[in-house]
């Protein structure tokens, strides 16, 4: 179960109830039924086939990759994968819709029930039930800002394959929700089967948001009775995590004003506003009977084999959580910062090329905080660092192997980020090789202790200002001082 989360109205506290409805568009080079390329960006009308664009008397043919990707995608949702499919018509009108109806899966999606684990910014857990995946193509899209008069139609979408992950309704904030999409997101990317960037469109959420006064969705769970919550509206098309929050923020608040104010929800699809914050009627919500739902007669049924399923589980590269409790348990990560790199599949390939055969914990800090500080400071991605995971793990190795110092490697960092080059060849060229000499040291120490009397003195009451000596002497040695070494001989010669 999650943690109660509340939202105070006139009559009391109110709470949430939230399913989702994930749309994932698929990997694949060709779309759901034709040989269409996919490609994002493409000039518009450009990637349609005659299927796409629903010409008489063409037909249909299932791209094999896709069916194997939403396989993969059940697989990694720990979800049932149904053996017998079938594709459905979907009928109904809109302008970028060539045929007049969306063939996708009704009563007989490929993938069944499954469950995730998410994880909230508190690093507490709860799972989510998923009650089915489903295989859809995409429609096309409506562009209203060219023309003041006019609506024009780029049908490059139109066919694209896409998966439609349904969760049961488990999901209890804002805050749930967005976990919810970006754990979904995280594993699609590991298991390669949607690209996952929500600003191209390639991931997008429904929300279906009600409320309900405390105690009912605890009444709902024991008897799985929908009766007992509120009516239900979807928020269409959010494709940001940003905006889901503050879509069902506004959509909550909504309708528990209108419920104390002695009104009734009117179940309803709705859009979300970035701009102004708020959600707007789109239409009534539609139900099963309204799309006049049958099999697709120009579709064969999809007939797997359990063998083929198994082939593609055996297959299955690591997961997140499977990751996670690795950087746990074999490199010995805390369960923070084993959560932080694991979160991200192209953050966790960069620090195990990092991490490899050098100390894990300081590969980890310096990919979540020397790195990823400075990518977050310059609004920057992995994928867009100047500092390459094999750059960064020569200078790892180099403070491990003593030849640099912490303080020293954040200049060869700097180095590294602006001019590039390797690690090991600047310090050797710049002279920044940490000195490890106790005889120099010793030397800087003992004119330090010459010329400040009263103060070497002074330590022996107050041992901290021995903190003194260390910075005058890494000042005297221009940080190349081996602080290890520094901090002993200061020791042995202040008596302490």
């Amino acid at each position: 179960m999650s943690n109660t989360y509340t939202i105070a109205g006139a009559t009391g506290d109110w709470e949430i109830v939230m399913g989702l409805e994930i749309h994932a568009q698929v990997v694949s080079n060709a779309k759901l039924f034709s040989g269409a390329a996919t490609a994002f960006g493409a000039a518009p009308n450009t990637q349609v086939s005659l299927v796409d664009a629903a010409m008489p008397g063409m037909l249909p043919v299932i791209n094999q990759h896709v069916v194997e990707q939403a396989v993969r995608t059940g697989l990694g949702l720990n979800a049932e994968i149904n053996l017998w499919s079938r594709f459905d018509r979907k009928n109904y009108f809109y302008p970028d819709l060539p045929q007049g109806y969306q063939i996708s899966q009704f009563q007989y999606p490929i993938v069944g029930e499954g469950e995730i684990e998410c994880e909230r910014d508190d690093g507490s857990r709860f799972k989510v039930g998923i009650e089915r995946l489903h295989l859809e193509q995409d429609a096309g899209k409506s562009i209203h800002d060219l023309d003041p008069s006019h609506t024009y139609v780029d049908l490059n979408r139109s066919g694209v394959a896409l998966m439609e992950i349904v969760s049961r309704p488990h999901i209890r904030s804002p805050e749930e929700a967005s976990a919810y999409v970006s754990k979904m997101r995280t594993i699609v990317r590991y298991l390669g089967t949607c690209g996952g960037d929500m600003e191209k469109g390639q991931l997008r959420a429904d929300v279906n948001v009600s409320v309900c006064k405390p105690g009912q969705y605890e009444k709902f769970r024991e008897t799985g009775d929908f009766s007992h919550l509120g009516t239900r509206c979807e928020i269409k098309n959010v494709n940001s995590l940003r905006f889901i929050r503050q879509a069902i923020e506004y959509e909550a608040k909504r309708q528990i004003d209108i419920i104390e104010e002695g009104g009734t929800i009117d179940q309803e699809t709705r859009l979300f506003d970035a701009n102004t914050g708020v959600t707007r009627s789109m239409r009534s919500k539609e139900e099963a009977h309204d799309y006049r739902y049958f099999p697709d007669p120009d579709l064969l049924p999809l007939e797997l084999q359990q063998d083929w399923v198994d082939q593609i589980r055996a297959n299955l590269p690591e997961l997140p959580d499977q990751k996670r409790e690795r950087f746990k348990s074999e490199l010995g990560l805390s369960e923070y910062d084993a959560s932080v790199l694991a979160a991200d599949k192209d953050r966790a390939d960069y620090f195990e090329t990092v991490a490899e055969g050098r100390d894990a914990k300081l590969a980890s800090n310096w990919v979540n905080n020397e790195l990823f500080g400075r990518l977050n400071k310059e609004g920057m991605g992995i994928n867009d660092s100047p500092v390459s995971a094999k750059q960064l793990g020569g200078l790892v190795a180099l403070i491990k192997d003593g030849t640099i110092s912490g303080k020293i490697a954040k200049d060869v960092f700097e180095i590294l980020w602006s001019e590039g080059g390797d690690p090991a060849q600047i310090v050797e060229d710049r002279g920044l090789k940490q000195v490890t000499d106790t005889g120099a040291i010793e030397a800087v120490i003992d004119q330090l202790i010459a010329d400040n009397p009263d103060q070497a003195a002074s330590v022996k009451e107050k041992p901290k200002a021995m903190g003194w000596f260390v910075g005058q002497v890494m000042k005297a040695m221009q940080g190349k001082a081996n602080p290890q070494a520094v901090n002993q001989i200061l020791k042995d010669k202040l008596g302490l």
